[in-house]
């Protein structure tokens, strides 16, 4: 493997303006580990042709002193974010050959600040999963393995390409999206950091919709300094969206290094949960120990209506999915299956194009919406999410940020929990309510379970205050010292 890849994004971007290396040859060399990585099916598409010039255009500005704040960096992006001309499946058979004619708003940007396309990455079905198992294109397969055991192990979801990919060292960060943790939970399970921003931080505009109260973009990484670094060129206004908030965009890296001396970091009560292995618990006392030895106080707060949170964010999900997926109906863009009658294709298509998982929200969706059962299913799953915003609300009053689990276990094996969704729903029961409230979260990698696997933990921040999240995530990661590597078993 190229050296060159080892380093952190932070240190090929200060590498790239001493001009220690180019920028072709940062992309040549993912390109390469790309192409030997392909066992972890982490990419949809690579297109190395594009990096090639890209990374020839980054170097040309850099020679001349210029270019932007990810000037020549190599990025993979989630094969949800509409690519100009490079296919966007959102990991459906529905989608599979289309090629938009716009750009992404977040993936615009990142190509204004200089960054280089490596292709576009793997995850489950319009994001819904939390293993990436329900991808039309297969899984994609988590770089870790448990101890001697073979088996192949999921990289969390929906975001799982993204973590896979970071976390193999194939390129220096990626974006994800986050609906219910699908940015916190594959960071937590692959080793890496990635910080779900608050909601409205980052444009949707673009970005291919699940949930459209819920959906939020952000960086993936193998730092909380990097995400930090992704984080500050993603975010910003967009007037295409209306649901982008217009505030400044503070200076993310700056806050890495703010320490928690002074900070009140709160331990909810309700994150106790019964059955997660004692790891997990282990490792959140570790974690409080840690920020009380770095200066910060620990205060216990209290957030009621957790337990409501999975079925309240089961219902909403699926109803806004359910909205938002009636647009692929085989008419205008996208799989179409030829039926003289239009009823009939509009139902081949869909039967056709949408895998099981995506099937059973919809359905679900529909079902929750639908005369007779909306007051009882999604108007009270609405009141719920309006009671765990007011928790949240009323423990930051106490507290400057939140510390708690990222994910209730380790990764698991591929195949394992397909056949029990609920037990694959349960992954998210440390993330929803982040979600539910569009509040920012960040996971950070923090230790090893007993089978030598990544566990990582989560801080919770104010409604647009991640710069406490950098500060005390930056403390976390320093604290645990985590160096941990998967073995290179692909290739």
């Amino acid at each position: 493997m190229s050296d060159l890849l080892k380093m952190t994004l932070a240190e090929a971007r200060d590498g790239l303006r001493a001009r220690a290396f180019s920028s072709a040859e940062l992309a040549a060399a993912s390109a390469a580990e790309i192409a030997k990585a392909r066992p972890l099916n982490a990419f949809i598409v690579e297109t190395p042709e594009i990096a090639a010039a890209m990374a020839a255009a980054s170097d040309a500005r850099l020679a001349k002193g210029e270019g932007g704040a990810l000037e020549g960096i190599p990025l993979g992006i989630k094969d949800l974010f509409c690519t100009k001309g490079v296919q966007t499946t959102a990991g459906s058979h529905i989608l599979e050959g289309f090629k938009p004619v716009y750009e992404s708003t977040v993936t615009q940007k990142l190509w204004d600040a200089g960054a280089v396309m490596m292709g576009k990455l793997n995850l489950d079905e319009f994001a819904m999963g939390s293993s990436n198992e329900t991808s039309y294109f297969g899984p994609a397969v988590n770089p870790w393995r448990r101890g001697n055991d073979d088996a192949r192990l999921v990289p969390g979801g929906s975001s799982g390409g993204s973590a896979a990919a970071v976390a193999a060292e194939l390129c220096f960060g990626a974006t994800g999206t986050d609906t219910g943790g699908s940015i916190r939970q594959p960071a937590a399970v692959t080793g890496i950091a990635g910080i779900k921003p608050t909601y409205g931080r980052c444009s949707r505009w673009g970005i291919v919709a699940f949930a459209s109260s819920l959906d939020q973009a952000g960086p993936m990484a193998r730092t909380v300094k990097d995400c930090a670094i992704l984080l500050r060129e993603m975010a910003g206004f967009d007037p295409k969206d209306s649901t982008s908030v217009d505030l400044a965009v503070p200076d993310f890296e700056a806050a890495c290094n703010a320490g928690v001396k002074g900070l009140r970091i709160g331990v909810p009560k309700e994150y106790r949960i019964d059955g997660v292995p004692a790891e997990i618990d282990a490792l959140w006392e570790q974690g409080i120990a840690w920020l009380k030895e770095a200066g910060a106080e620990i205060v216990e707060v209290s957030l009621p209506h957790t337990k409501y949170a999975l079925p309240a964010y089961y219902i909403v999900a699926p109803a806004e999915a359910s909205s938002n997926l009636a647009r692929y109906d085989g008419v205008k863009f996208g799989l179409r299956v030829e039926n003289d009658d239009l009823t009939r294709m509009y139902e081949q298509t869909r039967a056709a194009g949408f895998g099981r998982e995506v099937q059973r929200r919809i359905l679900i969706g529909t079902y929750v919406l639908s005369a007779g059962y909306y007051d009882a299913y999604y108007l009270k799953a609405q009141k719920v999410r309006t009671l765990i915003a007011g928790d949240f609300k009323a423990a930051f009053e106490k507290c400057d940020a939140l510390l708690t689990p990222a994910s209730p276990s380790p990764a698991f094996g591929i195949g394992e929990k397909t056949d029990d969704p609920i037990s694959m729903y349960l992954n998210d029961v440390y993330t929803v309510t982040v979600n539910l409230a569009g509040l920012p979260g960040i996971a950070v990698p923090a230790g090893i379970s007993k089978d030598g696997l990544p566990l990582g933990l989560q801080l919770i921040g104010r409604a647009f205050d991640e710069e406490t999240l950098f500060s005390a995530g930056s403390v976390l990661e320093k604290a645990a010292g985590f160096t941990g590597k998967p073995g290179r078993w692909w290739a």
